[in-house]
């Protein structure tokens, strides 16, 4: 399998086949961190002896248009606790690992306190389509300087899981608020904007909502992903989710589990075989108490021979 950017970097190349031919034979652990403490890190260590292959880092800090005056004091904290993140994900894919970001971009233009939420700015992701528009100028502005951070990792060629726009499939973030429709066409735009002018080839592209009307097509998404925040005490290899997937496209890609808030269930994926290609839990609070998963649960995937766990994958 070979990314859709056919200038990919030859580890972009590299990781998407490992991903390609894992899934159903395996599955990557991954672990969000928002802090440059990566608390979660340590939690997991503690509780299993080891650490996920795969590890998320947020953007939102770098975001250019942070208001910081205008945010609450928990919008302060999350901007103060995000910053230098870059800095330890480049370092975790020196050493191997498998990165992926989240950018929770805050609008490009106006907003206030978290105003990568729809409800904090009157941004229009839709006037970003239309030529001349001050939105379309301020979208291009900000890839500008995320491209400039992004720089690093094509210069050491360390393949990013990249995964804009993600949940377009809800209203809450802004890129949503006109759509999953309007977020493929910035999706689109980006992937454009990224690879032709920005030259980043070193970048997987993530999709991310399950519906095929949001669906930007075949020739710029890579791998496809949802979110899934489950009921606690929830059992599951999420086939039902899984399938309502790879329904919006016949092209055979890799398939992930991009958030979560409980962990699938090892013996029961080990046995079914969905085939996820990884999976990401959520920061904070999904791991590091016992509210959504147990110790129990952890130890269960961490130990089990089904899972791939740092260090293991591609680049070691």
């Amino acid at each position: 399998m070979k990314p859709v950017n056919p200038q990919a970097t030859p580890n972009a190349g590299k990781l998407l086949q490992y991903l390609s031919e894992i899934g159903g034979n395996r599955i990557i652990t991954g672990q969000h961190t928002q802090t440059a403490a990566m608390e979660e890190i340590g939690e997991i260590r503690k509780i299993t002896g080891k650490e996920p292959a795969l590890r998320g880092f947020e953007l939102l800090s770098y975001s250019p248009n942070i208001r910081y005056e205008t945010g609450d004091e928990h919008c302060r904290k999350e901007i103060d606790e995000n910053r230098n993140t870059l800095e330890h994900a480049l370092e975790f894919g020196r050493n191997g690992g498998i990165v992926t970001f989240t950018w929770h971009w805050f609008s490009p233009l106006s907003g206030w306190d978290k105003s990568f939420y729809s409800e904090k700015t009157d941004f229009d992701p839709e006037k970003v389509l239309q030529e001349g528009t001050e939105e379309r100028k301020a979208f291009y502005h900000d890839m500008d300087i995320m491209a400039g951070y992004l720089k690093p990792f094509l210069e050491e060629d360390i393949p990013l899981l990249w995964r804009p726009f993600h949940e377009s499939e809800g209203g809450w973030f802004w890129w949503g608020r006109k759509g999953p429709a309007v977020a493929a066409k910035l999706y689109r735009l980006q992937y454009e904007y990224f690879v032709n002018t920005c030259h980043l080839h070193n970048l997987l592209w993530v999709w991310n909502c399950p519906l095929k009307e949001g669906y930007p097509g075949d020739d710029v998404v890579d791998i496809l992903s949802r979110d899934l925040y489950e009921e606690k005490g929830t059992k599951t290899d999420y086939r039902k989710e899984y399938e309502e997937l790879i329904s919006v496209t016949a092209a055979q890609k890799p398939v992930a589990l991009a958030e979560i808030g409980i962990l699938p269930d090892i013996d029961m994926l080990r046995k079914s075989r969905v085939p996820w290609c990884y999976y990401m839990v959520w920061s904070k609070g999904f791991v590091m108490t016992e509210e959504f998963n147990s110790h129990e649960a952890l130890q269960g995937i961490y130990g089990s021979a089904y899972a791939v766990t740092y260090p293991a994958g591609p680049f070691h």
